[in-house]
């Protein structure tokens, strides 16, 4: 069973400033931490997950993702763990979409060190198809979690905002998700109404002023 990460309280919750970093080992990888069950909590925090089997798999993928010129490497490995901390994943479906997205940016920066570097045509073209695939998954990525975060629910942009007297306009676009409460579902009956009654005042003034003019 996974072994959940009690939450920090007190003055270990002051400490949370950062996510510890990794120390890689011919052995593996380690938190560096003076405190460990702090530091495992910092990092769990970071990665979006809830305890230490999905949190030590999460980093093991980045720690393999990381990989260049055949091993691990640490500056790598920090750079991704800091990125997923800056996108704050909610939740474990989150945290696995972070960990591919921050992968994927990584993969897409070698492609094109190697598209820069090529010697020849066919390693220019092997880079640059490379390049081009997770350029075009990166922001579907993004989009992906976009729809997640806010439960599948598409977004509406208003453009063009029709004000009347009185009224208050807003100036540039206006976006809204689906989840919108609707006052009168048939406007154009609402706009049919409003020049009767105004007809209707109109007429009464007018009975009136006749009234008041006979002897």
């Amino acid at each position: 069973m996974p072994t959940a990460i009690a939450a920090t309280d007190g003055a270990k919750g002051a400490k949370a400033a950062a996510a510890p970093r990794i120390r890689l080992s011919s052995h593996g990888f380690s938190i560096d931490h003076p405190d460990q069950e702090l530091g495992e909590q910092l990092m769990a925090n970071a990665l979006g997950v809830a305890d230490r089997e999905a949190m030590d798999g999460i980093l093991r993928q980045l720690v393999r993702a990381s990989v260049s010129g055949g091993s691990p490497d640490e500056v790598n490995l920090s750079f991704m763990i800091s990125m997923v901390k800056s996108i704050r994943p909610r939740d474990s479906v989150e945290a696995m979409l972070v960990a591919q997205m921050v992968s994927v940016h990584v993969m897409a920066m070698r492609c094109a060190h190697h598209l820069a570097s090529a010697d020849d045509l066919a390693q220019h073209d092997s880079a640059a198809r490379a390049l081009g695939r997770l350029a075009r998954t990166f922001p579907a990525q993004i989009e992906a979690l976009n729809r997640y975060r806010s439960h599948g629910e598409p977004a509406i942009t208003v453009q063009n905002v029709s004000v009347g007297d009185g009224g208050n306009a807003i100036v540039g676009n206006v976006t809204q998700h689906a989840r919108v409460i609707v006052s009168d579902k048939n406007p154009t009956s609402a706009a049919r109404k409003a020049p009767k009654t105004a007809g209707s005042q109109r007429r009464r003034d007018s009975a009136d002023a006749k009234r008041d003019a006979q002897p």
